[in-house]
């Protein structure tokens, strides 16, 4: 898969201007520093994602019609 594939349509959007970013100029220390910051987003992306996945399996059984 193309990385322009998985990034949204808006040439403003946050994700295509990181993924666009030069890291040449970055030394070490700053390229660990982003890692780090990436993996954290990582796991708040995933959290809200398994959080939006139980709340819809909750509200589906909610209104789920009887057999």
């Amino acid at each position: 898969m193309d990385w322009d594939e998985l990034l949204p349509n808006k040439p403003d959007d946050p994700l295509v201007l990181l993924g666009r970013q030069d890291l040449d100029p970055l030394s070490v220390e700053e390229l660990h520093a982003r890692i780090a910051a990436l993996e954290a987003e990582i796991g708040r992306v995933k959290a809200k994602l398994e959080n939006s996945v139980n709340f819809r399996e909750t509200a589906e059984s909610l209104f789920k019609k009887p057999d």
